[in-house]
């Protein structure tokens, strides 16, 4: 067992989970930042006179660098180029500095009046807090992702997968969760804002605690004689192999799709329950925070479903359906109590469960390894023209037809909506998901990629 050991430390069962664990705390930093503000649209509108459009433009700016600029392709070429230290740590620092432009934008006075480019300047600034926020968190999260298949390949490369997803959304049901009660009790947004900045700067001293073991485990390779060879060294023309990819692209465009019909879901969410269900606005996170406090025990059962026993092709499909089911019920205009809010909850928890449990482990059966960190940056790239759109979208369609009248909450006089029309589009993203579900199904049986079979 010893001279397993010392042949290569990811052969260590508590090393590799103890580096999981390491890294998986960090991302739980960036999602706990990624929607601290998500259930803090009623109170932005009360505390700060907000409305759903500039909601909408803020939210939207998550992905403005990494799709405009194309920020997160450069980070995966980085990483396959640089390595996942160097990566990891530089996306660590640019959360923070985003994070501290998003706290600052809210936090102070300086802004008020001044407009840029239309747009309130606390706004924008907050946008574009955001936006650098989301190239940090994005990179981070590809970074994780080949960092689980360097120190888990052959074993249980999806549950490890599953476990890293589902302590980042501990951060998300956390963000959902606190934030409200939170700003409510300090009488400001920025309150649980300043508590993510608090986090994600010891995220980056986690990090960097990592990056001593990823420096023993390639020493314990070289020793082995492990090291990469130069032909497996990522070069430019893989790019191109990767883009050639039918597979890659039904898997990309699954994920755009799908999280287009979750994510900017959970950032209205909130205001969802306010609007239709009748819930307080203090209150209203807690019902979406069910969502990703199931994915912590379902998305990590998923994936080890996944390594033993297959059928990964077939497990999208299903969380497709799921998906679908509840936002048709969310539509219906006349259900509006708020237990059937709760169940519908708990059912996307599990759609959302199963899709990502699969699918990330899906690529590496699709695309080599040393290809991996640009594989997953571009699909990323794709996912964030969603995260970036889709709010927006939700954001102008609120704005633009979906008004119906107005209520006096503590004083200010603020708007109400008809959430039916957003639902609908929500619903039309969760069918097409389904579809190139089905698409990637059958091209995995031309190709013979071995989605459906057992990982170990």
């Amino acid at each position: 067992m010893v001279e397993t050991i010392q042949a290569s430390l990811r052969d260590s069962k508590a090393a590799r989970w103890t580096a999981l664990a390491v890294v998986a705390f960090t991302m739980l930093c960036g999602y706990f930042i990624a929607d601290v503000m998500s259930p803090l649209k009623p109170l932005l509108e009360q505390q700060l006179a907000w409305n759903s459009k500039e909601y909408g433009f803020f939210t939207s700016a998550y992905g403005w660098f990494n799709v405009f600029l194309l920020m997160l392709i450069f980070g995966g070429i980085v990483l396959d180029k640089m390595g996942m230290r160097f990566t990891g740590v530089a996306a660590a620092i640019v959360m923070v500095v985003g994070t501290a432009l998003k706290y600052f934008a809210v936090s102070t006075h300086a802004l008020d009046g001044m407009t840029i480019l239309g747009w309130k300047a606390q706004v924008m600034f907050a946008a574009v807090g955001f936006a650098i926020f989301g190239v940090g968190v994005e990179v981070a999260g590809i970074t994780a992702t080949k960092i689980i298949v360097k120190w888990f390949k052959g074993k249980e490369v999806a549950l490890a997968m599953g476990l890293q997803l589902a302590t980042a959304r501990i951060g998300t049901a956390l963000a959902l969760g606190a934030s409200p009660p939170l700003a409510v009790h300090f009488k400001s947004v920025a309150a649980p804002i300043l508590l993510g900045l608090v986090l994600l700067c010891i995220g980056l001293l986690s990090f960097l605690f990592y990056c001593v073991m990823d420096r023993r485990l390639d020493a314990s390779e070289a020793a082995a004689g492990r090291s990469p060879k130069d032909e497996d060294a990522f070069r430019l023309s893989d790019f191109g192999l990767i883009v050639r990819n039918r597979g890659f692209w039904y898997i990309a465009t699954l994920c755009v799709l799908f999280y287009s019909a979750v994510f900017p879901f959970l950032k209205y969410a909130s205001d969802l329950m306010v609007q239709k269900f009748h819930v307080q606005e203090s209150l209203a996170g807690i019902i979406p925070s069910v969502l990703p406090f199931g994915t912590i025990l379902l998305t990590p059962l998923f994936g080890n479903v996944y390594d033993r026993k297959g059928r990964g092709a077939s497990i999208m499909i299903l969380g497709s359906c799921l998906l679908i089911f509840v936002h048709v019920l969310f539509t219906i205009p006349f259900l509006t109590y708020w237990p059937i809010a709760l169940v519908l909850t708990v059912i996307l928890g599990v759609g959302f469960s199963l899709v990502p449990s699969a699918m990330w482990p899906s690529v590496p059966k699709i695309i080599p390894e040393k290809q991996l960190g640009t594989a997953y940056a571009l699909i990323f790239w794709v996912q964030n023209w969603g995260l970036m759109g889709v709010p927006a979208l939700i954001g102008w369609v609120l704005y633009r037809f979906c008004i119906t009248g107005t209520r006096v909450v503590d004083g200010q006089t603020v708007v109400t909506y008809n959430y039916t029309l957003p639902m609908m589009i929500f619903t039309g993203f969760a069918v097409l998901a389904l579809v190139f579900a089905l698409l990637l199904k059958a091209e995995d049986r031309k190709k013979g990629y071995g989605l459906e079979v057992r990982n170990i």
